[in-house]
């Protein structure tokens, strides 16, 4: 495949695509607002429901994704006060790049390999419990594991820790969708969904979301 002088690939299938970056994004996200549109959805919710279809070309999250009705303003409210994000894995660290607030990732640290060892746990749960101390007002972002979400419900419940939000979008077959549902179920403000689906790229795409909409309001 290649391209010719205008900057357009002449393969069959790309014909008529744009091939500029802002073009492809404008683009996308009429797609989005489209489909979007035809939907009955939580307008409150929707710069967060955009956000994460633009970042996973998965429209079911429009359907289970489940946001707390006081979650963007206190999200705004955390990163006004400079307070920091918390990150269970690394790949959520690198994909909030919308605000200038601190995004800490713990899960690599020799002290959190240690602790994960001594208390027979997740890197990423031993991390959450290491930056307990960091959580009151914060922004905890979960997109990889569900044993820091349960951690982090734990700190909230013995009343070590309250963050401003937690979104909590983990992954995968094993305690994932039941982590999740107890967020529903606790009294903390919450970005969250229904079932197993969730990843780095969604919970990073929620907070970015958040990020934009609080930059939006000044």
């Amino acid at each position: 495949m290649t391209s010719d002088n205008t900057g357009r690939w002449t393969h069959p299938l790309a014909e008529g695509l744009p091939t500029l970056g802002p073009e492809i994004e404008r683009r996308s996200r009429e797609i989005i607002s489209q489909r979007l549109a035809a939907m009955d959805l939580d307008q409150a919710a929707l710069p967060v429901i955009r956000r994460i279809v633009h970042a996973t070309a998965d429209f079911s999250f429009a359907e289970s994704l489940r946001v707390h009705p006081d979650a963007m303003v206190k999200g705004a409210e955390a990163l006004a006060g400079r307070r920091p994000i918390l990150c269970d894995v690394r790949m959520v660290q690198a994909g909030i790049t919308r605000t200038d607030s601190e995004v800490i990732c713990r899960v690599s640290d020799p002290e959190v390999i240690a602790a994960a060892k001594a208390a027979a746990t997740t890197r990423s749960a031993a991390a959450m419990e290491l930056l307990a101390e960091q959580m009151d007002g914060a922004i905890v972002a979960i997109g990889n594991a569900p044993t820091a979400l349960w951690k982090v419900l734990e700190l909230a419940q013995t009343g070590r820790a309250r963050p401003a939000v937690v979104v909590g979008l983990p992954v995968g077959f094993v305690g994932a969708a039941e982590s999740k549902q107890a967020l529903l179920e606790s009294d903390l403000c919450y970005v969250t969904n229904i079932g197993p689906r969730g990843g780095s790229p969604v919970a990073a795409a929620a907070v970015n979301a958040i990020a934009l909409a609080a930059r939006d309001e000044k």
